[in-house]
């Protein structure tokens, strides 16, 4: 295996909870509205220092999509989804960009998101609204 390269953001920034490996811009969140399991999630334009899971089809809210997880680079832990494809004509707008999910990741304050529901963690099964 090769030198893990990370990438070093600077400004307001969204951080692994676990290693502190820098994520996304706040300036590339697209929408706050989303959720998902475990609480709030965000849509991103764009996120750094991921690698990808295999494709799914997963069945949201919003109907089905296509997706990947995400996962840090730094420790490997699950932060969230990109979007592959969807399946809805009204949901194409997600296509390629990500979630990252609020509980899983430290704010630009290096504040926790933390979902009643956080002791329960097991998987990415996700529905967003």
């Amino acid at each position: 295996m090769g030198r893990l390269f990370v990438i070093s953001l600077e400004g307001s920034i969204y951080s692994c909870k676990h290693c502190r490996t820098h994520l996304a811009l706040s300036d590339d969140i697209i929408s706050k509205t989303f959720h998902c399991k475990h609480g709030k999630a965000y849509l991103f334009d764009n996120v750094v220092n991921v690698t990808v899971g295999e494709r799914e089809e997963r069945l949201m809210i919003t109907g089905m999509h296509t997706v990947v997880d995400i996962f840090c680079v730094g420790c490997g832990s699950i932060v969230g989804w990109k979007y592959e494809a969807a399946h809805e004509k009204s949901q194409k707008y997600k296509e390629g960009k990500f979630i990252l999910e609020r509980f899983k990741v430290l704010g630009p304050d290096g504040s926790n998101y933390l979902s009643g529901q956080e002791a329960l963690v097991g998987g990415s099964d996700a529905d967003e609204v």
